[in-house]
């Protein structure tokens, strides 16, 4: 299926919900909608399932205009963030429902494979009342994915499950999505989220598209500061910083050796991931003096909250580490890692792949 949104708005009342935007995901593979809470990425799915109709634009599928088409005559599967089940049927029968309206074959033997691979094939026999939040989200996406429409759409599916089960839905997810019997829109907040499913992003914020292209490059080259802030978890650090020669100096912090631009001058925003960051130091690195404000640990990684002359980072450390407050800190960090934007935000310098 080609679903192609083209000049489509949103305005509620006094408010606009969705700017104008123009969009064509790539058929039978996936696209990630990434984008903070209140980006305009449920509005979009709506949109595209037929459940509301865009302010003004139109939304074309295989050159078809179905722009006032209602939900019911398109053949589209959507789970919500709000799980959606049949109360009276159990999950076997939930999953199976769209298997029995095609009259297939092998009804219990795909419901049963799809079950395992959500982690629910336990449940089969039991009722939707029965399950944890999280149980039912996972019934609700079994269902979807045995309905085999044209376009799934996704909205944040995996938000009401725990942390190391959304870890391992992700990949299979990105498995089953692989065989590309789908178009799927698949709405985020997370960014590492979108790196793991692969394909394209589409980064949204407040009711903007910012920018569309292959989910790679979308994070090493974004156009602007608005793309790269959206595509980091956790935010990035911004540092001030002035041009010279062949070099950017960091306000209250060491110079950096870069080719900027010839047009490059005057105050520039140098932005930098967490993950670029680090305790030992590499042939290159500069030296960031800091003191410890606060340490997280969350899963494999800490996250190293430290106060500067630069003014407040955060690394993001390979590895369980263990730091008291107030406690001085050397963070070490490669010229060839960071970002530089000027003073409309464009993006002047991106980081090499290599590194």
């Amino acid at each position: 299926m080609q679903l192609s949104l083209e000049g489509v708005t949103k305005q509620v009342g006094p408010e606009t919900w969705l700017y104008p935007l123009t969009l064509a995901p790539r058929p039978s593979e996936v696209t990630v909608l990434l984008g903070a809470t209140r980006a305009g990425k449920t509005s979009l799915l709506r949109i595209m399932a037929g459940l509301d109709r865009p302010t003004t634009g139109h939304v074309r599928v295989d050159d078809q205009d179905v722009t006032g088409l209602s939900v019911r005559k398109r053949n589209v599967a959507m789970v919500y963030q709000q799980f959606i089940n049949y109360p009276s049927m159990t999950v076997a029968e939930n999953i199976g429902s769209p298997l029995r309206l095609r009259r297939e074959l092998n009804i219990e033997q795909r419901v049963r494979e799809l079950a395992e691979r959500l982690h629910i094939g336990q449940y089969l026999a039991r009722y939707p009342a029965e399950l944890s939040g999280g149980e039912q989200q996972r019934v609700a996406l079994a269902r979807a994915l045995a309905k085999r429409a044209p376009l799934m759409l996704l909205d944040e599916p995996l938000v009401n499950l725990d942390y190391k089960l959304r870890e391992g839905l992700r990949e299979e997810l990105a498995q089953l999505f692989a065989s590309g019997e789908s178009t799927v829109i698949y709405a985020t907040t997370e960014p590492g989220e979108a790196l793991l499913l692969g394909g394209h992003t589409a980064v949204m914020d407040a009711g903007e598209l910012l920018q569309y292209g292959a989910t790679t490059e979308v994070f090493h080259r974004p156009r602007s500061l608005r793309e790269a802030r959206a595509f980091s978890d956790p935010p990035m650090n911004l540092l001030t910083a002035t041009t010279g020669t062949g070099s950017v100096q960091l306000q209250g912090g060491p110079t950096l050796n870069l080719q900027l631009p010839p047009t490059a001058a005057g105050t520039v925003t140098v932005a930098v991931r967490a993950s670029a960051l680090r305790l030992q130091p590499r042939t290159g690195d500069v030296a960031l003096a800091a003191r410890v404000e606060l340490s997280e640990i969350s899963g494999s990684a800490t996250f190293l909250h430290v106060s500067s002359a630069m003014g407040e980072l955060v690394a993001q450390l390979t590895g369980v580490h263990a730091f008291e407050p107030d406690e001085p800190v050397t963070l070490h960090l490669s010229p060839a890692q960071v970002y530089v934007f000027d003073s409309t935000d464009t993006l002047l310098i991106a980081p090499e792949r290599s590194t």
